[in-house]
């Protein structure tokens, strides 16, 4: 028998008390009331949203405690202190906890003293654990970052697969799953593992109006990010970084440079990284420089920037991460440094994975971030057109701000489109591109693409062109990018008024990068590198020179340009570091390395 729905008075009145907030947000009212009913729900929800207490107020209403499963003790850590802070009686239960202490939170559950207990799916899910659930009473199961539960999901985690057993373990119980970041396919598939196909879903948007976002172009990343810095002096922010040594550099380097700044990488040890995340709550730092291990659950409402100092790996995690700022509504930047050395290291990393499938879905995610990246259209609307939401324009980001140049597309985009059609809707962005172009390829005329009408009608365009116009009539919804299906291009009903000539398309011509300015002695290659420090390339070509007149050889014998543009790229210091280059071995690290990397030290020491 289901509980009798709370009065709007209550809820109104929990809401005032307990969290003292004067009226809900959109959605929030009706999700409480369909779980304090006893009725099941699924819930996409933008970070800052409040999600949080569509199942914390059921918690309270209902009878029982409210289990919450979550994927990250930093996440359960916040959520219960500021529940605790509200006067609600929570906890959690996880390793990091003494074993007197986790012996007082079950006490505290089996006497029914706990409004709200946080759990890891692994321990949830656990038979002894599962057992000792079966004497208690149960108000609701939340399932938070529902989307770790699809294999789609960008941080799919295969315990949390398990959850969809609770609907047999627990069939009395309401449960909801939420998610701040899951396009269309990944909510399919949380709705089928979870076993709530039949509950109501709430999709609440994804804008986050208040958030600018901004992608620029790499030269000088640290020059830049000091540039944008200089802007938010003061300010709480969270710079991203994809490794645990760029962290640490990148960390050091603007503690160097004045900025209240620290490090937070799955390196550093479980009680530094809580100071860290504390000095950061508590405003006594203004800049946490992190891998992606940091961010997920901290409830920080005035961070005012976030940083993506290297190239995310898919857009889910993007979304994700730069809605950790301006979670208190007001304005916040989001920034995008991007770098052609980006996308193949993270192109490498996604494909060193051991699951083909997997490392299939991981490819076009990443190609849809830099996608968005290279988009010439306004960002918020590639960005929440990857979520099956259409906007016309945003007004808040770089593109709006300062739009680039336009030219009626509309015969291009019928070729285009027309294209997509002739090879039966089956093939990706680049087979498109080559038949277009009129590439004479072994696959084109084995397929017999090479006979088609619409083979080589754009070969007065670019590559780069034809791929920026399929982009943005992907990004306008005309047409499809079938994630399911390897990635193929299809056309949408939207297409058809274009393809009748009914329809006048203006786009956007791709903007021209701006090339690097190189010294006369800058070798080639040196763009393809990304941006490095020229002066401490210098240096190092003196030192190789003299080292080489030393042994007799060839400069290049002790190490190639390549290898010293590497160097002054990411000037290494420490021999992990140093055998990360390419072109330093074992022999050459124990040879040359001390040499080059005090040259390395001592430039930076020297610089102002």
């Amino acid at each position: 028998m289901n509980p009798t729905p709370a009065s709007p008075d209550r809820l109104d009145q929990t809401l005032n008390r307990v969290f003292g907030y004067r009226q809900f947000r959109p959605h929030q009212r009706q999700i409480i009331e369909q779980l304090v009913a006893g009725q099941s729900a699924f819930v996409l929800m933008p970070t800052g949203g409040g999600k949080s207490l569509c199942y914390q107020i059921p918690a309270l209403l209902r009878p029982g405690v409210g289990i919450v499963i979550s994927p990250l003790i930093s996440l359960m850590k916040d959520q219960v202190d500021a529940l605790r802070a509200n006067g609600v009686t929570a906890a959690f239960y996880n390793s990091s906890l003494s074993p007197d202490n986790a012996r007082q939170v079950l006490a505290q559950l089996h006497s029914g003293e706990l409004d709200l207990l946080y759990i890891a799916p692994e321990r949830l899910m656990r038979a002894d654990f599962i057992e000792r659930l079966r004497d208690i009473e149960i108000a609701l199961i939340a399932i938070d970052e529902a989307h770790c539960v699809s294999q789609w999901g960008h941080d799919f985690r295969p315990e949390y697969a398990q959850l969809g057993e609770l609907e047999t373990l627990f069939p009395q119980v309401p449960r909801i799953a939420l998610t701040a970041t899951a396009d269309p396919q990944t909510r399919k598939d949380i709705l089928r593992v979870l076993k709530l196909e039949q509950a109501a879903c709430h999709i609440t948007g994804f804008d986050r109006p208040n958030i600018r976002y901004s992608v620029l172009e790499k030269h000088n990343p640290l020059s830049q990010l000091q540039q944008f810095l200089a802007n938010h002096a003061d300010e709480a922010g969270i710079i991203y970084a994809l490794s645990r040594k760029r962290v640490e550099r990148l960390t050091a380097q603007l503690y160097e440079k004045g900025f209240r700044a620290a490090a937070y990488h799955a390196g550093l040890s479980a009680e530094q990284r809580a100071w860290v995340q504390d000095q950061f709550l508590r405003d006594e730092i203004d800049i946490v420089v992190a891998t992606v291990a940091f961010g997920m659950g901290i409830d920080k409402p005035d961070v005012r920037f976030v940083v993506h100092y290297d190239l995310p790996k898919n857009i889910e995690s993007y979304y994700q991460e730069t809605g950790r700022a301006g979670r208190d509504g007001l304005p916040a930047e989001a920034l995008l440094l991007f770098g052609t050395q980006d996308m193949v290291l993270v192109r490498q990393l996604v494909e060193s994975g051991d699951n083909p499938e997997r490392v299939r879905i991981e490819l076009h995610k990443l190609n849809t971030m830099i996608a968005l990246a290279e988009s010439v259209t306004c960002r918020r609307q590639v960005l929440l057109n990857y979520f099956g939401e259409q906007i016309e324009g945003c007004g808040n980001c770089d593109l709006c701000l300062d739009p680039p140049e336009t030219f009626d597309a509309t015969e291009d985009a019928r070729k285009a489109l027309s294209c997509v059609y002739r090879v039966g809707q089956a093939f990706g962005i680049r087979h498109v591109v080559d038949v277009l172009r009129g590439a004479d390829t072994e696959r084109i005329r084995r397929l017999g693409h090479d006979q088609l009408s619409t083979y080589g009608i754009g070969s007065d365009k670019s590559e780069i062109e034809w791929s920026s116009l399929i982009r943005q009539l992907i990004h306008h919804g005309y047409l499809l990018q079938d994630i399911e299906h390897y990635s193929v291009l299809r056309l949408t009903p939207e297409a058809r008024p274009v393809l009748r000539g009914e329809k006048q398309l203006q786009l956007a011509l791709p903007r021209t990068r701006e090339k690097a300015k190189r010294k006369t002695r800058a070798p080639r290659g040196a763009a393809e590198i990304g941006p490095y420090d020229e002066a401490l390339f210098e240096r190092l070509r003196k030192l190789r020179k003299s080292l080489a007149d030393e042994a007799g050889v060839p400069p290049y014998v002790v190490f190639g340009d390549n290898t010293l543009l590497l160097m002054a790229r990411d000037k290494p210091t420490e021999t992990d570091e140093f055998l990360q280059i390419s072109g330093v071995g074992q022999t050459k690290l124990e040879r040359y390395g001390d040499a080059f990397m005090n040259e390395i030290a001592a430039h930076s020491a020297s610089r102002p």
